[in-house]
């Protein structure tokens, strides 16, 4: 339970408190799709440019 605690719920617990903690902005199912699609994105683009940096990130990007 510990390790599920710090691999998998950590990411979802920080989009939601990026999100305000509330529900989502959109209504039906393909709009709440793309939103949480989005704050997925942003969320690992910010971890990979923590981890590699924006340089590394852009490198990878053109490779």
């Amino acid at each position: 339970m510990g390790v599920r605690r710090q691999t998998a719920e950590h990411p979802f617990g920080t989009m939601k408190c990026w999100m305000g903690a509330t529900h989502f902005l959109t209504k039906n199912l393909p709009k709440v799709a793309t939103e949480m699609a989005l704050n997925v994105l942003a969320y690992n683009m910010k971890r990979v440019m923590m981890i590699v940096g924006v340089g590394g990130l852009l490198e990878a990007m053109r490779a």
